[in-house]
């Protein structure tokens, strides 16, 4: 299968790449994306024409999908991304013993590790493709043009100069089908959809494809977006309702499995620690919600419920890249082993 071949022509590189990488700071690796026939996702790299420093836009608009598979597109679409930069995972549920010094994680003193950026050469490798997640954006061009400044001042390895994580989520949406301004506010910034999230929540009648709530306060489902605030540090949405429409700096990341045996959400979200990047959440079992995240570098204040019917919990097993992973002879990511992602030596019955 194409599958099989795509991962087969990288798949050498890919596991003496991961041998020696452990959870928390993953060696970025070069993945190809699935044939079309596999997973129908326009790359966003195609968005883009042109070389660094000499990009320009070539699309701009988003699909208009039906929303029946509108969770399970969300969770494909990020799963592959996330393969793409390299299977990146940041294990929140850890705890480093004081004193500890940990030289493939950084850690030191028992502080978590600010960053693993990409090395130069996985810089450009993904750098159209972070281009192709701002053309879906009002402000995407002169954020590009500024972009390409910096890579003919400084080559094509300088990394973005603009935080990318809200163009990361806004790109997923509009991928999955997600084409009105009405139902989802693409942004460079969190905060846009948040705030219409929370508005979509307090009146009638919104077309808002998200609906804001309170940790704890409702089911968590994959495809969800769980959101923190950094400054300001909110801790509930009436804090941010007292702000809206004033720029603060947010986070949000798309929920792509809710881990019942081991207690855990799991999210990925763009220019997490410059990459996208899998979170593994801690989270506790509420009576009323089942599991909610809890614990973590930062704490989550908001809750974006997609309003679409609930799909499977373990939805990111069923995802088209994971399922190809196992249709490589040989193949193992052992950090994705050892974070319980998927078994030693999978086999799917696709394969």
């Amino acid at each position: 299968m194409d599958s099989v071949r795509l991962f087969r022509s990288s798949g050498v590189a890919l596991a003496a790449t991961l041998v020696a990488t452990s959870i928390g700071l993953a060696q970025q690796t070069s993945f190809d994306r699935l044939p079309p026939d596999q997973l129908d996702v326009a790359p966003p790299s195609a968005r883009v024409a042109g070389t660094l420093g000499d990009l320009t836009i070539r699309e701009t608009s988003c699909r208009s999908l039906s929303s029946d598979r509108l969770r399970r597109r969300i969770v494909d679409l990020a799963v592959q991304e996330w393969g793409f930069f390299g299977f990146t995972v940041v294990d929140q549920t850890r705890v480093e013993p004081p004193g500890q010094t940990d030289r493939t994680t950084r850690t030191t003193r028992g502080r978590r590790p600010r960053w693993s950026r990409l090395n130069a050469a996985d810089s450009e490798r993904v750098a159209d493709s972070i281009a192709g997640y701002w053309t879906v954006t009002p402000e995407g061009s002169w954020i590009i043009d500024r972009q390409n400044q910096r890579w003919s001042d400084s080559g094509s390895g300088a990394r973005w100069r603009t935080p990318w994580s809200a163009a990361f989520v806004s790109w997923v949406m509009c991928e999955s089908g997600l084409d009105e301004s009405s139902t989802f506010r693409r942004a460079v910034a969190h905060h846009t959809y948040i705030d219409q999230a929370i508005r979509a929540r307090d009146g009638r009648g919104s077309p808002a494809a998200f609906t804001a709530y309170d940790i704890g306060e409702t089911t968590i489902s994959p495809g969800d977006l769980l959101c923190s605030g950094r400054r300001p540090a909110y801790r509930t949405l009436a804090e941010r309702r007292r702000q809206l429409g004033e720029g603060a700096r947010t986070h949000c990341d798309v929920v792509v499995k809710l881990d019942e045996v081991r207690d855990r959400i799991l999210t990925i979200g763009g220019n997490v620690r410059g990459t996208v990047g899998l979170k593994l959440m801690p989270a506790v079992r509420d009576p009323d919600v089942g599991l909610r995240p809890e614990g973590g570098r930062r704490r989550m204040f908001a809750h974006l419920k997609l309003r679409a019917e609930p799909i499977a919990p373990d939805a990111f097993d069923g995802s088209p890249t994971i399922l190809a992973i196992g249709c490589v002879d040989g193949l193992q990511a052992p950090q994705l082993v050892a974070a319980n992602l998927v078994g030693a030596g999978t086999r799917t019955t696709r394969c």
